[in-house]
């Protein structure tokens, strides 16, 4: 081959990739972002003013404030529309407690066709799974200090 035609060739080749590569916008996409996980976030507080007019305290409407948007999480996930608010929203979506539940409920339903032991028993911590073992040593590890601490009456 002559270097005239490989050049051509290359110049083909980049012409392509550029036409099927997708274009990202940065702003357009924090806008997105922005909105998707300023939704969540409202339909949390609209949660939290719905059940404190109910009479809760502070502490029983963020429970059921987490539960509610733990359920909801799930079964969008489950009904693959989590997905596209993810494919939209971008990190917006991401909001701590829907995107955590979101990533559990993902990977047992990924699973699933493994049967219920080996598929979604041993999957559905595939990314929960250190989250929860850092928790529980850390909480157990602050317990333990917390021990010796007022074991030792630095503090009553």
């Amino acid at each position: 081959m002559s270097e005239s035609t490989q050049k051509e060739k290359q110049k083909a080749y980049e012409k392509y990739v550029k036409s099927i590569t997708p274009s990202h916008s940065l702003p357009l996409n924090m806008c997105k972002a922005f909105v998707t996980g300023g939704l969540i976030c409202s339909f949390g507080q609209l949660i939290l003013n719905t059940v404190s007019s109910m009479g809760a305290d502070k502490e029983t409407a963020g429970n059921w404030c987490s539960l509610l948007l733990i359920l909801l999480s799930v079964i969008l996930t489950g009904l693959n529309l989590y997905s596209r608010i993810g494919k939209f929203g971008g990190a917006g979506g991401l909001v701590p407690i829907t995107g955590f539940a979101n990533s559990v409920a993902a990977s047992a339903i990924e699973y699933r066709a493994e049967g219920q032991v080996f598929g979604i028993g041993c999957k559905i911590f595939t990314i929960a799974g250190p989250v929860i073992l850092y928790g529980i040593l850390s909480s157990w590890l602050l317990g333990l200090i917390y021990f010796f601490i007022k074991f030792m009456e630095v503090i009553r």
